[in-house]
């Protein structure tokens, strides 16, 4: 049996065992016999870190044991937290605006309904001045008294106008257009008294030249109140009403006198008043009879019943309503009409009434409050005014000395 040389070179050629030259050495690790009664632990699970960076393992994110927490949670929250803020503020926006659309719709109202007053009052003065000039160019068959009478009523309707305008509810943008307006009609409402208070007087004999010419002046007083008003009150109220951005008409114009130069001279007024029927006139009507008129001095004049003297100091008590009864007695044969009675105090405007009528032989009294009251110790001058035809004037007039305790 032969046996082959282990070292015999040429025996490596076919020896299996023999590594081929060109193969890498194999190695062999030695694992542990799972039949050895050794148990595999499981890998732990990888953990990743939420932040950046090389190296080491990573963490996973953490969860609140509620389930919320994540960075997707808290944008969902912001985004909520704004959605609402966003709604909260566009609220207070649209309640601010409607607030301010109230007040600027209240406001431009009150600016409405003021302009709508203003022009109701102008087109009633409008009217008035109609009737009070229509009545003064054509007086038609109006007696002394009731022309009179008609244009103390035109008095008290321009008083009435003033208190109106003073009273009216002005907004805060109407207060310099609510000034100009109430100088207007105080001028009117100065003028129209000073009028009414001078017509008596002007439609008799006794100081009508004077009395004409007052009411001369006051007419271009009217008319200077016209002015103001058209010039100026007119456009501060349009003006006002534009810039608030209010709906109103444009305000009307207001011409009391509308032709001034037909009314403020001497002139004119003559002619009107010399065109009433009633006017006194010393004339003797030619109906051949006596006429004129009389008071008694020492009892025809008298204040809550006490006869005044006029040969001493008369004391009224105080508190007494100063109401003069003046009793004209008719001296004459004829029946006589608006016999007009004036009374002054210490030489002031004279407060003035007419008796419609007083037959031959009979007496009729006019009673004229003194207004103001007067006080303290004064002259009280009573005038009765002639009538047509009288001759005799002597016993028209009396003068008393009046202590007002």
């Amino acid at each position: 049996m032969e046996f082959s040389n282990p070292y015999n070179s040429n025996d490596r050629e076919d020896d299996p065992f023999v590594d081929a030259p060109d193969e890498e050495p194999v190695t062999i690790e030695s694992d542990p016999d799972p039949d050895a009664g050794f148990v595999d632990e499981p890998e732990p699970p990888t953990r990743e870190r939420t932040g950046g960076g090389g190296g080491g393992s990573r963490r996973p994110p953490r969860r609140s044991g509620r389930g919320g927490g994540s960075s997707q949670d808290k944008q969902q929250l912001m985004v909520r937290r704004a959605i609402a803020l966003g709604a909260g503020l566009l609220v207070v926006i649209l309640l601010v605006f409607g607030a301010k659309g109230c007040l600027d719709a209240r406001k431009n109202r009150s600016l409405e309904d003021y302009a709508n007053n203003v022009t109701q009052i102008v087109n009633e003065t409008n009217a008035l001045s109609e009737s009070f000039l229509g009545r003064l160019s054509d007086p038609g068959e109006l007696s002394v008294t009731e022309f009179t009478s008609e244009i103390q009523s035109d008095r008290s309707a321009m008083d009435g106008f003033l208190s109106r305008v003073e009273k009216l509810d002005t907004p805060g943008d109407m207060e310099s257009a609510q000034d100009t307006l109430t100088l207007v009609y105080q001028l009117r409402a100065g003028a129209m008294n000073t009028i009414a208070d001078s017509m008596s007087t002007a439609l008799g004999e006794e100081g009508a030249d004077r009395a004409r010419r007052q009411i001369a002046a006051q007419m271009e007083v009217l008319a200077a109140a016209d002015v103001l008003y058209n010039r100026v009150t007119r456009h501060q109220i349009d003006n006002t009403i534009v810039n608030n951005g209010a709906n109103a008409p444009e305000m009307p114009r207001s011409e009391f006198i509308p032709n001034p130069e037909e009314w403020i001279s001497v002139d004119a007024i003559n002619g009107a008043l010399d065109g009433v029927s009633g006017t006194t006139s010393t004339e003797d009507p030619n109906d051949g009879l006596s006429h004129g008129t009389g008071i008694d001095p020492a009892s025809s004049v008298t204040i809550a019943g006490v006869a005044l003297s006029p040969d001493t100091t008369n004391t009224i008590p105080a508190g007494t309503t100063p109401t003069v009864d003046v009793t004209v007695q008719n001296q004459g044969e004829a029946t006589e009409n608006d016999v007009t009675v004036s009374v002054s105090v210490d030489g002031g405007s004279a407060l003035e009434q007419s008796i419609p009528e007083i037959a031959a032989g009979s007496t009729g009294t006019a009673s004229i409050p003194l207004t103001p009251a007067p006080t303290g110790q004064v002259t009280l001058d009573v005038v009765v005014d002639a009538v047509p035809g009288e001759s005799i004037t002597t016993n028209n007039e009396a003068s008393y000395t009046v202590d007002f305790g």
